[in-house]
């Protein structure tokens, strides 16, 4: 991972973005996103000066035939403005989960209740 993966992973995992559950370096075959947000079928792209245009626009097609939508940032914005990056990713997950979304069955008693 790159620093602005890092940076950015950060920020996504652990539902830490609005509730939206993220996968790091997440296989959709034959390719490996970044960050994928399966639910909401969005895909999180960051790139660096190596990334060939062409490339992309082939990888990006392809994803979009699975279904998915791919969101592209640059390193540089994901270090110089987080705050940014992630609205952009609110927005486009529709912003907050409510509580009641909540896909976990079970899940643990938050703190303070019924302990």
């Amino acid at each position: 991972m790159t620093d602005a993966e890092r940076a950015l992973w950060s920020e996504l995992r652990n539902r830490r973005l609005g509730g939206h559950k993220f996968r790091s370096q997440r296989t959709i075959w034959p390719h490996v996103a970044d960050f994928c947000c399966v639910e909401s079928k969005l895909i999180v792209e960051v790139d660096g000066g190596q990334h060939s245009q062409a490339a992309d626009e082939g990888r990006t097609a392809a994803l979009k035939r699975k279904g998915f939508r791919v969101i592209r940032f640059w390193n540089n914005d994901v270090l110089q403005n987080m705050d940014g990056v992630l609205q952009v990713l609110l927005d486009a997950l529709g912003g907050e989960k409510k509580e009641e979304e909540d896909p976990h069955p079970n899940p643990l008693p938050r703190a303070g209740e019924g302990m």
